[in-house]
């Protein structure tokens, strides 16, 4: 299990990655997969919007509430926005490249502030967030008891998180990664939630909402280079997403049908 000393050191080859975004070609075919084919069937049936709406639903009212928007690189879908209505906006990364990008466009917002530091450095020292929004960004570390602490130590009471990350809990994927893991070039800081990690959060926070997705609909990457019509297609991979974000809300067995989790989390104290 990784000590904070060690997940910062890390956390160091970390920032180096995403300034130089030096990735082996497994590595590229993977992103390529993920950023073309995933996002084209996440776009087609409207599982990336749903997304990003129930985020910002999931926002409320940001007028009082100090926001910190964990791993936002040089910013992410809503970082703008949280920027723009929050009280009090910190926006941190890794990566000092990306950072310098999203200092100069908060330019605007008075309240608003970036830092390249890391979450889990005894150098960051800000606390008390109403809400943490973390977009991809807690599969990141390895050890989740020490993440789950540190998390409960930087929030308000009653502070809230919302989460989107990959999920490993389903055969197909677990056997996919399994493969492709010994060639990752970013192995060391990428570890999608197995049934584990997800029940160490459960226990750890009260969970307001949850929904998973692409669970039948990951299926659309098969049907989508068979010779039915677009349309058709279409229509059977929203049936399926929505069959995933519904059931998914109440069910384990569907939640862990799917590749990814997205959850709106409180803290318990």
């Amino acid at each position: 299990m990784k000590t904070i000393e060690s997940t910062v050191a890390i956390n160091k080859k970390q920032a180096e990655f995403y300034n130089t975004k030096k990735k082996n070609w497994i590595t590229q075919i993977w992103s390529k997969f993920r950023n073309g084919t995933l996002n084209r069937i996440k776009k087609g049936v409207g599982i990336q919007d749903q997304a990003y709406l129930k985020h910002k639903e999931w926002f409320g009212d940001l007028s009082s509430k100090r926001v910190l928007d964990l791993g936002c690189f040089s910013g992410n879908y809503w970082s703008m926005y949280l920027a723009e209505h929050s009280k009090v906006y910190i926006g941190i990364d890794l990566s000092d490249v990306a950072i310098e990008k999203l200092r100069q466009r908060l330019i605007a917002f008075p309240n608003a502030s970036a830092l390249a530091i890391d979450f889990l450095s005894s150098e960051f020292k800000e606390k008390d967030f109403d809400l943490i929004y973390a977009y991809g960004v807690l599969h990141h570390f390895e050890n989740t008891e020490m993440l789950v602490d540190k998390l409960n130590e930087k929030l308000a009471p009653k502070g809230q998180i919302i989460s989107y990350d990959p999920l490993q809990t389903s055969l197909p994927i677990k056997l996919i990664r399994l493969l492709y893991r010994p060639f990752q070039s970013d192995a060391a800081w990428e570890w999608p939630f197995t049934k584990k990690v997800y029940y160490q959060y459960e226990e750890a926070f009260a969970i307001i909402e949850r929904h998973g997705l692409l669970g039948k609909s990951k299926w659309m990457a098969l049907l989508s280079v068979l010779p039915f019509s677009e349309k058709w297609k279409a229509k059977i991979g929203q049936k399926w997403h929505k069959e995933d974000w519904e059931k998914s809300s109440t069910s384990n067995s569907v939640l862990f049908s799917c590749m990814h989790l997205t959850m709106l989390m409180e803290k318990k104290k």
